[in-house]
């Protein structure tokens, strides 16, 4: 039985985590670790010029995980005192005895220093310090101006949404790491009606970690009148057709195909099967790994948990694991995975390059896409071409700006998007919008099939704060910062 040690009456976080790691090795398990963390998620929704929702909810409590020859135990608690740090200690201690009894092979992990540690989120404003007043303000104006601009603009939104998250993370490796992040992001559209349709356009300050200086109202407002106009113009625009063609994808687009079939099929739990039994497994096997000709060779897919800004970077991760940048396919070959202790051990690998995330403190650590980017293109390069001279340099295709509606296999191999906002390219030049178009591919013969990459100047932070796996579902957030790119021969239809 756990026993505690002698305490004062009244502990720190810092303390109560240095005791439960106390507890942990006197009961001799191989590893331990506690996160006690609070989090702290507003959202304001506004909706045809009132505001319909309003959330600011705060969240804390702790989680222990310890290894006892070699099986996993959980558990936790929203009750941050010295009592219960030695119940639940105790419990996730009983569950891992419970586990090891059907479990086939033990766990092993790799190594990882030690470290004493802060992290802080850089920001210039703290967007809780911001008045919910000035926030809804802001929404209503827009949606104001989105159902003024034109009587065709039927619906219009507008949201905001902003995190702050504390988390201190003791291990029995000797790590002790105390981060703050902040998340903040924005988003509106509207909805144009004509002609017994519907059709919808947004725009989005896509989800970064910054504070309230992200948000940049007037740089919301600057483009209501486009987006209505588009919403308006693609309403009335006509069906695309189907058959191949050639297509251009901006960042707005682009990081969708990234995350989902780059980023989730070399989440290594999921190569190994872990998420068989909801989302599926992976074509990119460990066979093929050093060897698969994933893209073109021109195409290099980077992780970067350093990235200012990114959505998915901190200091470290729910393991202790330091961030870092990595490759993950170069020169168009699979050359690495994500991974956390547990993958990268039974990879072969000499440590973890940090993709261990809970999103709560009542969730297991599991591994989670990063920030994954497409580089961009080589100063001076052959397949290098700025958007316009993509545009220019296309007889016959569509530019696609927007995320939409999308679908893959449980593989990770099989795809199908659409676009937000799609125009037709006719001998160099934009000829108008189109409407209901996806495109479907394999996700190594699509990224075979690039043939122009923007150049660094172009380069925009892309991504999303809802991606969801495991059972229970876990969301997590990462940023995807690529450059427009061209691909060729791509199946089109309605």
């Amino acid at each position: 039985m756990v026993q505690a040690a002698p305490h004062p009456q009244h502990m720190t976080f810092t303390d109560l985590a240095q005791a439960a790691i106390q507890l942990i090795r006197n009961q001799g398990c191989e590893y331990g670790e506690i996160r006690l963390c609070t989090y702290r998620k507003q959202r304001l929704w506004a909706q045809d010029r009132s505001l319909k929702r309003l959330s600011d909810n705060v969240s804390a409590g702790f989680g222990v995980r310890v290894l006892w020859r070699g099986a996993w135990g959980f558990a936790a608690s929203h009750r941050r005192t010295t009592a219960e740090i030695v119940r639940v200690v105790q419990l996730a201690i009983d569950i891992a005895k419970g586990s090891r009894l059907s479990q086939r092979e033990p766990i092993r992990l790799v190594p990882v220093p030690a470290y004493r540690d802060r992290y802080e989120t850089p920001i210039q404003i703290d967007p809780f310090a911001v008045s919910l007043t000035e926030k809804t303000d802001l929404l209503l104006d827009l949606t104001d101006r989105f159902l003024g601009h034109d009587p065709q603009i039927k619906k219009a939104y507008a949201y905001l949404s902003f995190t702050q998250e504390n988390k201190i993370f003791a291990s029995t490796e000797g790590s002790l790491i105390e981060q703050r992040l902040y998340r903040s992001g924005a988003g509106m559209g509207c909805t144009a009606v004509a002609n017994g349709d519907a059709q919808g356009r947004k725009y989005e300050r896509s989800p970064l970690n910054l504070g309230y200086e992200h948000i940049e109202p007037e740089t919301l407002r600057n483009n209501v009148a486009r987006v209505a106009q588009e919403a308006i113009e693609k309403v009335h625009a006509p069906e695309a057709p189907s058959g191949e063609t050639t297509l251009i994808l901006k960042p707005s687009h682009l990081w969708l195909p990234i995350h989902e079939s780059v980023g989730h099929p070399t989440e290594l739990d999921r190569v190994y099967g872990y998420e068989a039994n909801f989302a599926g497994t992976s074509f990119a096997t460990t066979n093929h790994l050093n060897q698969l000709q994933y893209a073109a060779p021109w195409v290099n897919f980077k992780a970067d948990r350093t990235q200012p800004g990114g959505r998915s970077t901190a200091g470290y991760d729910d393991e202790g694991v330091k961030a870092q940048e990595w490759y993950v396919v170069k020169d168009g070959i699979l050359t690495d995975y994500l991974t956390d202790r547990e993958t990268a051990h039974r990879l072969g690998r000499p440590e973890s390059n940090g993709c261990a995330f809970a999103d709560s403190w009542a969730s297991v650590p599991m591994v989670r896409i990063p920030n994954l980017g497409l580089e961009p293109g080589e100063p001076g390069g052959d397949r290098t071409a700025t958007l316009a001279a993509m545009i220019a340099d296309t007889k016959d295709g569509y530019l696609i700006d927007g995320d939409d509606t999308f679908s893959i296999d449980q593989q990770r191999r099989n795809f199908q998007f659409g676009g937000n906002g799609v125009w037709r390219i006719k001998n160099g030049q934009l000829q108008g919008m189109v409407k209901n178009l996806t495109y479907q591919s394999m996700t190594t013969e699509f990224w075979n099939k690039v043939e122009a990459i923007a150049p660094a100047s172009e380069l925009e932070q892309r991504g999303t704060d809802m991606c969801g796996k495991g059972e229970p579902m876990q969301i997590a957030q990462m940023t995807h910062a690529c450059v427009p790119i061209r691909v060729g021969n791509i199946t089109i239809g309605r």
